[in-house]
């Protein structure tokens, strides 16, 4: 039987790779130094080991942030300016493809239950846009199908509020 991390860990595990899964270019990457965070591995390892088998990785699968978007990330979360001891690279992001690749890369024990982790939040992901889809979807066909109900009902309303006043009603109660 395989042995699997407790279930504590796993759930530690997988928020910790929900925050930092980000959207750049239209896709969900994770950044290298996250990936290395993750894995236990110091950020140069992880590339060395991409680097000696860059086949595997297509544009698709991973790429180099330019300056505007490692600017644009920098300013959500805070990390070290190459003014005070930070990278002195751009960082490259891999997409969910590029991270099951790396699994084949890096063959650690730690490696396999993180990418099984990350495997698993970006399903998950993928649930909860659907969710949101179909519910966007229900939302809009109820307010076709009711809005011509609704119209009439403001248009009475709108007549209404264009008269100065209200016809004047019979008084009710006792007069003197």
């Amino acid at each position: 039987m395989k042995k699997q991390l407790p279930k504590l860990l796993q759930t530690t595990l997988a928020s910790a790779v929900e925050r930092r899964i980000y959207v750049v270019r239209g896709h969900k990457v994770m950044l290298d130094s996250d990936l290395a965070d993750l894995y236990e591995v110091e950020t140069k390892v992880l590339l060395q080991a991409v680097r000696r088998n860059v086949e595997r990785f297509p544009n698709d699968f991973m790429f180099q942030l330019d300056v505007n978007e490692t600017t644009n990330l920098r300013s959500q979360f805070v990390t070290s300016s190459l003014r005070h001891g930070g990278r002195r690279y751009l960082p490259y992001a891999f997409t969910e493809q590029g991270i099951a690749m790396l699994s084949s890369v890096l063959r650690s024990k730690r490696a396999i239950q993180v990418n099984i982790a990350i495997m698993r939040t970006f399903v998950k992901l993928r649930e909860l846009l659907k969710t949101h889809k179909d519910l966007a979807e229900k939302i809009e066909a109820l307010e076709n199908k009711y809005d011509k109900n609704f119209r009439v009902v403001f248009k009475v309303i709108y007549k209404l509020m264009e008269k100065d006043e209200l016809p004047k009603q019979k008084q009710i109660g006792f007069r003197k």
